[in-house]
């Protein structure tokens, strides 16, 4: 079975997120909880379904990821592009920010 992260998008503004071990959405994929097993799959759409309960995001899905010294890593485009942030100018979207963390708990303040 392939490493696996679950992703989602906020529903206050629509960033991509990445749900964390302890619960939490972190703008960052580097900070994703990776699970590798049907358990922890279910762990991650359980921690989805509750966020999505508390209309914190929208649209969550598994996606798989290859894991590197970096951390998790995208494989397909379209998660290439979701974790990178828009397809603009390099000043804009993630690429832009400091790489600092920034979690996202149920209320959805940083």
């Amino acid at each position: 079975m392939s490493a696996k992260v679950m992703t989602a998008n906020l529903l206050r503004d629509g960033d991509v997120v990445y749900l964390t071990a302890a619960g939490t959405w972190s703008l960052w994929l580097s900070e994703a909880w990776v699970v590798h097993d049907q358990d922890g799959e279910a762990e991650l759409e359980a921690g989805a379904q509750q966020a999505e309960r508390d209309r914190l995001v929208v649209g969550p899905y598994l996606m798989d990821v290859a894991e590197s010294d970096r951390g998790p890593q995208p494989i397909g485009t379209r998660e290439k592009i979701r974790a990178k942030g828009p397809t603009v100018h390099p000043h804009f979207g993630k690429q832009a920010m400091d790489g600092a963390s920034h979690h996202l708990g149920a209320e959805g303040a940083e």
